[in-house]
């Protein structure tokens, strides 16, 4: 077989599973996954390398209406998926009806390329229901290629692949063969805490708190780094710190652990919380941080 290689690109609403499938499909947790909607807010590519293939997987935030700049910026990152991608990926779960923008549905339904369309979480639901979904899939999108699977149990996701290298192009690898991903491992120190605030926090505190590094010192047997949390409001930070500082410290702690594992050595990690009023919707500061 001749090499293949091309972009999959996997949209679709927040919160139905799309950062756990790429995770699945390319074999890291490159993705943070939390119950919460809007968790991813970047564009992370995934890449997936065999000798005879090369699979680049994006996965992309959840579709939404923005709401202010930040949203703004996820929505653009899910727009340019479409531009550049040699197969889309749309994935719902059982239950849904309709995507929340309906600009994006346009696109979707009018795809030249090649679509599949995932019905995620079945493990939940019974075989009548399913095959329900199914029909009513097929009338919705009849461009869709459609599979349902469990991205969580990893069932159907073989099936995934081995349609994938059908249908890609045949093309050079678009990376080396040992990238993993595009995104700095800054980044993914940023992510992983974050990741923590997702869990431990609620109502408006996640969705006002951004991570960004500000020293990373690698030596030899510790990795140093400092990273500021930042917030919305003075409220806010005393609620990230928490009672004597006992939510902070658990956010350092996981996360320390977490990123031990990610990175193979010992790690210093400082996590100061300071207040960035109205970064959300400020251009210049997005910009600064990487949106």
């Amino acid at each position: 077989m001749k090499h293949k290689a091309g972009f999959v690109n996997i949209i679709g609403n927040p919160n139905v599973g799309k950062s756990t499938l790429m995770n699945t499909l390319v074999g890291e947790n490159l993705s943070i996954t939390t119950h919460k909607a809007q968790t991813t807010r970047h564009r992370i590519l995934g890449i997936l390398n065999e000798e005879n293939y090369q699979i680049i997987f994006s996965d992309t935030p959840g579709i939404i209406h923005p709401e202010y700049k930040l949203q703004e910026s996820m929505m653009k990152s899910v727009q340019s998926a479409f531009e550049d991608a040699d197969v889309i990926i749309y994935i719902v779960e059982v239950g849904e009806k309709k995507i929340k923008n309906e600009k994006f549905f346009h696109k979707i339904f009018h795809l030249k390329i090649p679509l599949l369309l995932l019905i995620n979480k079945i493990d939940k639901s019974e075989q009548k229901i399913i095959e329900n979904e199914i029909l009513y899939w097929k009338t919705k999108i009849p461009n869709a290629e459609i599979l349902p699977i469990s991205a969580l149990n990893k069932f159907n996701t073989d099936k995934i692949i081995e349609r994938l290298i059908e249908i890609l192009p045949e093309h050079a690898a678009f990376f080396d063969k040992d990238t993993l991903t595009d995104k700095s491992v800054r980044f993914f120190v940023e992510e992983k805490i974050r990741e923590k605030i997702l869990i431990h926090y609620k109502k408006e505190i996640p969705y006002s708190v951004e991570v960004n590094v500000e020293e990373f010192f690698e030596e030899l047997e510790i990795i140093k780094i400092r990273a500021i949390i930042y917030v919305l409001r003075e409220s806010q930070k005393g609620i990230i710190i928490g009672h004597k500082g006992k939510g902070i410290k658990r956010i350092g702690t996981e996360s320390r652990r977490d990123l031990e594992k990610f990175l193979g050595k010992k790690i210093f990690l400082e996590t100061p919380v300071k207040v960035k009023k109205n970064w959300r919707n400020d251009e210049n500061q997005l910009n600064k941080l990487g949106y």
